[in-house]
């Protein structure tokens, strides 16, 4: 069957290299397509919940927050492990799911089990769940610096928080913009006990009024003169007065109605940090992480942050730069660059061998031509998998490129060899036979080369996940060498390998190394012991 493939593609050859440039435009649009990222996604698929109990000591979050919604997670179809952490005031459960589980389809399950949870959690329990991100989602980093000292690190916070961070979520890709650092700006009201006790006043009271102070409400509708006026209440609080000037109702005949500023001080000061950001060894500042999406296209994504931070910075207030503090764009154009060198170099020795021992530049052509198709049927495949071109599964093409130029060049070898001192047509039995003699072998020995990764299929968890895209590449690129040498291998050699054949040994070079070589033969031959 394998010979009577090649001989068709020989005599049909205008039709496999139309066959050929359909599938190198299908493997062009679809390396377009490709995800770039620097590594494989090596992290579980989880799902993480952030449950805020404000002002409740951890014990309580663990018995009151955190255990219900544990025991409850798992249930969850396809949940493997359930980890959960209690903190002051915060807990966090992560929902750890079987490896190939759509991440979004375990959201979805979290969420069903949450509704029917939710009930028994206490009723100020605020219940979030993460982003839909993965565990390598972190994909740039950005620092806030104020050079000029004009803007303290409250007033980059709100730039920060305000401004950039919404910004930059709206961008497609982006998952969650993490701020990191500053200070974050509220207002404090510290109660005098004696002057509660005084006006008869409890915390409930204080809170409460606060609250119902700062929103809008809306009424009916007034008309007036056959126009309509809408009623509306405008109370949001703009300020430190505002909030000293919030009445506590407490008395039923309203007199001497007293204000918050009179049974307390309303003052600005900092949120309490968890943590500090510090830039260069200059001091505190002010970042933001990006990160992204779990599946998007790593590289096109950084390349948008990048552009939106670009237009971001013509509205910053006087003084105040972004500086990149991490961008993993870098890594994954050096990584794609590695192939790119590959391939180059895998050019440049095979058109050097060609020219130095066949002495026609033509039948390096071949090689030129094949290999790059066999590396896009390759990408196809990936992208139909949905594999993310990255440093693990690039590194499996490079890895297949030797061994991928192999058939061509024994088979233009050969041609060479039973051609020699001769002129023959491409559709000559004589030619023909020449590609089939070693047309088996050479498929059966790629077939072989193929299968040679299987094991790597079988490993699992992290391993797995590092080491798959590579052997999944490795072995496209190796199937898709296989076809091509009986394909479009020996129709490129029947347009490219033509003329009269020189013989070998009018070739100066070869008549040297078989000079240099014929002693070494003989005396193994005579001194076999010694070899």
């Amino acid at each position: 069957m394998i010979e009577q493939l090649i001989a068709w593609s020989v005599r049909n050859r205008a039709l496999v290299l139309v066959l050929a440039t359909m599938l190198t435009l299908a493997g062009t649009w679809q390396m377009g397509r490709l995800s770039l990222d620097a590594v494989p996604d090596l992290s579980d698929v989880q799902v993480i919940i952030r449950a805020t109990h404000h002002g409740h000591a951890p014990q309580v979050v663990e018995d009151q927050v955190t255990y219900p919604l544990a025991t409850a997670m798992l249930a969850a179809p396809g949940a493997r492990t359930v980890r959960a952490y209690s903190f002051t005031g915060d807990a966090y459960i992560y929902v750890i799911f079987e490896d190939g589980t759509d991440p979004y389809w375990a959201r979805t399950r979290v969420l069903e089990a949450l509704n029917e949870i939710r009930e028994r959690l206490p009723a100020d329990a605020k219940i979030v769940l993460g982003p839909d991100a993965s565990g390598v989602g972190w994909i740039y980093q950005y620092a806030l610096v104020d050079r000029t000292g004009r803007h303290d690190l409250a007033e980059l916070r709100a730039l920060q928080d305000w401004f950039l961070r919404y910004e930059l979520t709206s961008i497609a890709g982006v998952a969650e913009v993490a701020t990191l650092g500053g200070m974050e700006k509220q207002y404090e009201v510290r109660l005098d006990p004696m002057r509660m006790e005084r006006e008869d006043l409890g915390y409930h009271h204080i809170r409460h009024a606060i609250a119902d102070a700062a929103q809008e409400v809306s009424g009916s509708m007034l008309e007036i003169a056959e126009a309509e006026y809408l009623l509306r209440g405008k109370g949001y609080l703009r300020g430190i007065d505002d909030i000293k000037r919030v009445p506590l109702l407490s008395r039923w005949d309203f007199s001497a109605v007293p204000r918050v500023g009179d049974i307390a001080n309303v003052v600005e000061a900092p949120r309490a940090r968890r943590g500090m950001a510090e830039l260069d060894g200059d001091g505190e500042t002010v970042g933001g992480i990006v990160v992204m999406r779990h599946g998007e296209n790593a590289l096109a994504t950084i390349e948008r942050v990048e552009a939106r931070l670009a237009e971001l910075a013509r509205g910053l207030p006087e003084g105040v730069e972004i500086v990149e503090t991490y961008n993993r764009a870098q890594l994954i154009t050096r990584a794609v660059s590695t192939l790119s060198h590959r391939l180059i170099e895998e050019f440049i020795a095979v058109v050097l061998v060609c020219v130095a021992f066949l002495l026609h530049v033509r039948s390096s052509l071949v090689i030129v031509i094949s290999l790059p198709i066999g590396i896009l049927a390759a990408f196809v495949v990936m992208a139909m998998q949905g594999i993310t071109a990255n440093i693990m599964s690039l590194g499996g093409i490079a890895i297949a490129i030797g061994a991928m130029v192999d058939a061509a060049i024994v088979m233009i070898e050969n041609v060479h060899k039973r051609l020699e001192g001769q002129t023959v047509s491409a559709d000559s039995p004589v030619f023909i036979e020449a590609l089939v003699e070693v047309g088996r072998p050479l498929f059966i020995s790629l077939l072989i080369i193929t299968v040679s990764f299987i094991p790597i299929f079988t490993l699992e968890a992290q391993e797995g996940r590092l080491f798959t895209p590579l052997a999944y590449t490795k072995t496209y690129a190796m199937a898709a060498a296989a076809g091509i040498s009986v394909t479009l291998v020996p129709a490129l050699i029947a347009y490219l390998v033509r003329g009269r054949i020189r013989r070998g040994a009018d070739n100066p070079l070869n008549r040297w190394l078989m000079a240099a070589y014929r002693p070494v033969i003989n005396a193994s031959l005579r001194h076999p012991g010694l070899v």
